[in-house]
C-alpha cells in the first residue's frame, strides 16, 4: 500500500494518474493547501519543501519504507517499481526521460506562473500576465510540433512524459492558452482524457475543487507571508 499525500493540483493528478494506470494500491491523505497543511510539522517529515504530492511506500526497496517528494522523482520511482509506463529501449527511455524533465523545468512552473498572474495575483500586471501567458504559449506551440511527428510525446507509446504533462493542459484557458489553436496538442489530450485510468484519477479529491478565489486567509498562506515563514 502506497500512503499518498497530496491535493487536487497537477501535480497530484500526475501522481493519481499514475497509480491508477499502473493499478498500484494507495490510500489518499488529503493535504489541504488552502488551509496550510502543507506546513504541518508531520508533512514536513515526508515533503521538506512543503509541497505535494508526497509518497510513502511502506514496501519500498528491500521491504523497507520509502518517501519521496517532488512529482517527477515519485513517477520515475513508479515507473520502476510497476515496471510500467517507462520504455525499456535505452534510447526512447532517455527520450522520455528529457520530456519529463522538460515539463518539470517548464510547464509546470510557466504554467503555474500564468496562472497565478491572470487568476490570483491581487495587481493585474500586465508586464507579468504577458511574460507567462507568452510562455504558455510558446511551449505549447513545442509540444504541438513533437506531437505532429509522435503520436505520444516520447514515442508511439503513451510514457509518464505524457502523464506528468497532461494535467497541466487542463484548464489551459486559465493559464491563456487555446487548446484548439493547436491541433497536435488537441487529439492528444482528448486521446488521454478519454483513458479510463486517467478518468478515474482526476476524480480523486474531486470535491475539493474550487473555482471561487481565494479568501484573504487562503490566500496569506498560498502565496502571502505565510508561504515564506521560516520554519
Amino acid at each position: 500500500m502506497i500512503d499518498v499525500y497530496t491535493w487536487p493540483t497537477p501535480n497530484g493528478h500526475k501522481v493519481h494518474i499514475m497509480l491508477e494506470e499502473t493499478g498500484l494500491q494507495y490510500r489518499v491523505h488529503p493535504v489541504n493547501i488552502r488551509d496550510g497543511d502543507q506546513f504541518k510539522p508531520e508533512f514536513l517529515k515526508i515533503s521538506p519543501n512543503n509541497r505535494i504530492p508526497a509518497i510513502v511506500d511502506k514496501q519500498g526497496p528491500g521491504g523497507k519504507a520509502l518517501s519521496l517528494f517532488e512529482s517527477g522523482a515519485i513517477l520515475l520511482y513508479l515507473a520502476s517499481k510497476s515496471g510500467k509506463l517507462l520504455p525499456v529501449n535505452m534510447a526512447e527511455r532517455w527520450t522520455c526521460v528529457q520530456w519529463l524533465m522538460w515539463q518539470m523545468g517548464g510547464v509546470g512552473p510557466m504554467f503555474g506562473q500564468a496562472n497565478h498572474f491572470r487568476r490570483y495575483a491581487k495587481d493585474k500586471i500586465e508586464y507579468a500576465i504577458d511574460r507567462y501567458t507568452n510562455e504558455a504559449n510558446r511551449l505549447t506551440n513545442v509540444l504541438d510540433k513533437r506531437l505532429e511527428e509522435s503520436r505520444f510525446i516520447a514515442n508511439e507509446q503513451y510514457t509518464i512524459a505524457d502523464i506528468s504533462i497532461f494535467p497541466w493542459l487542463r484548464g489551459a484557458e486559465n493559464r491563456g492558452v487555446k487548446l484548439e489553436d493547436y491541433p497536435n496538442v488537441k487529439r492528444w489530450f482528448d486521446e488521454i482524457d478519454a483513458r479510463p485510468a486517467v478518468q478515474r484519477a482526476v476524480k480523486v479529491l474531486a470535491s475539493e475543487q474550487s473555482n471561487v478565489p481565494h479568501d484573504p486567509k487562503a490566500w496569506d498562506i498560498m502565496f502571502g507571508k505565510t508561504q515564506f515563514q521560516r520554519r
